[in-house]
């Protein structure tokens, strides 16, 4: 099992749009992450910032490269993309994180 952590950015004024809308994720959607290989997946949100710190962990055969063709994907990003800072595609700007201490 691997894990990895990224930071996206929530745009000002839609804390509680985002969390809604997460909290009526399409099942459709779920089923899709699942079926990419992730196992576990939490969000948090740093109030200060507004930056949303991602963590999750996937199986070692995952297909997470798979997920932007995926059109329950796409119409996501573009549902999401509203409230978050994205890519001209509608992605979230993601910026992977580097992990530099783990405890066991």
């Amino acid at each position: 099992m691997e894990k990895i952590a990224f930071v996206m950015q929530l745009k000002a004024g839609c804390e509680a749009e985002y969390e809604r809308r997460h909290n009526e994720i399409w099942p459709e959607l779920v089923d899709a992450l699942k079926s990419a290989g992730i196992v576990d997946y939490s969000i948090y949100l740093h109030r200060d910032t507004l930056q949303l710190f991602a963590v999750l962990k996937r199986a070692e055969d995952h297909e997470m490269e798979q997920l932007p063709q995926k059109p329950v994907m796409l119409r996501w990003w573009h549902y999401m993309a509203d409230i978050m800072e994205t890519e001209s595609d509608d992605s979230p700007r993601a910026i992977e994180l580097q992990r530099v201490f783990h405890l066991d």
